[in-house]
């Protein structure tokens, strides 16, 4: 039953995307897509957040460092109440707080403003050690994705927070394989992430992003790691739940046609 409910709100997390993304015209879909999994699970189940009171000091931080993929993000916020969902249609259209990418100043639940790949988890870790100087018990979430992580400051990052013992930060890895000029081995290969997350003094988990039960038993071992932050590599696809989308590099970042909109709403309306 708690799965079905989340895979129902990742549904609209993937039409309020998409949504977004048809009406701005431009956009980025395909990682929107394969992170609305992990958004419905951290926002439907596991942030400590309150749309009254999105600036509580006390609140769970969450930082989308893949900041393009804000179309996820801020689907994730208006189905939780931060605001009317009615408002993704205004996506990248002048006058609209919601930009094509998150705008800590002008989007209540975004904890973050980011776009800059590699500053995200940098923000991250200094959330994480703010709770830690000030002994507070809130922990930070962040989303890195794979093409991001070819980024040197993800590894300063890295090193950072195991540095400082933070394990009070869980970093999802959207290991989908593709960024915007194809596969991520082909362009410049990061992997093994695992691997590399070990050497680097964290904890590593591997699961499928579209496994709730995955996700959720990875979110709970990372609150019982001590000592050291923990890094979730989740094997996702691109562009997941409209069929024409899923692994294909090409909607990285374009915005679909009438045509191609419409199709796709009924692949997700039917999921429902």
């Amino acid at each position: 039953m708690q799965n079905d409910r989340l895979r129902r709100l990742a549904t609209r997390i993937r039409m309020g995307a998409l949504t977004g993304v048809y009406h701005g015209k431009s956009g980025h879909p395909g990682g929107s897509l394969s992170i609305a999994d992990i958004l419905a699970v951290l926002y439907g189940e596991e942030l400590r957040v309150d749309p009254a009171r999105p600036d509580d000091p006390d609140r769970d931080r969450f930082v989308l460092s893949k900041g393009h993929c804000a179309p996820a993000l801020y689907a994730a916020l208006a189905e939780s109440g931060f605001f009317d969902p009615a408002e993704l249609a205004t996506l990248r259209h002048i006058d609209s707080r919601l930009q094509g990418h998150p705008d800590m100043k002008g989007v209540p639940g975004v904890d973050m403003s980011t776009g800059s790949l590699g500053q995200g988890i940098s923000a991250a870790c200094g959330m994480a050690l703010s709770a830690k100087l000030q002994n507070k018990s809130f922990r930070v979430y962040t989303i890195v994705g794979d093409g991001e992580s070819e980024e040197g400051q993800v590894w300063e990052a890295a090193m950072f927070a195991a540095h400082y013992h933070l394990d009070n930060l869980c970093l999802f890895l959207d290991l989908n394989g593709l960024q915007i000029d194809g596969p991520i081995t082909e362009v410049m290969d990061p992997t093994p992430h695992d691997q590399k997350f070990r050497a680097f003094g964290w904890h590593v988990v591997t699961i499928d992003a579209h496994d709730y039960d995955a996700i959720r038993a990875a979110l709970a071992e990372a609150k019982e790691v001590k000592g050291k932050p923990t890094a979730v590599i989740a094997r996702s696809i691109k562009g997941k739940g409209v069929s024409y989308m899923e692994n294909a590099c090409e909607w990285h970042g374009k915005a679909p046609d009438a045509a191609q909109y419409e199709a796709a709403m009924a692949e997700l309306r039917a999921e429902l």
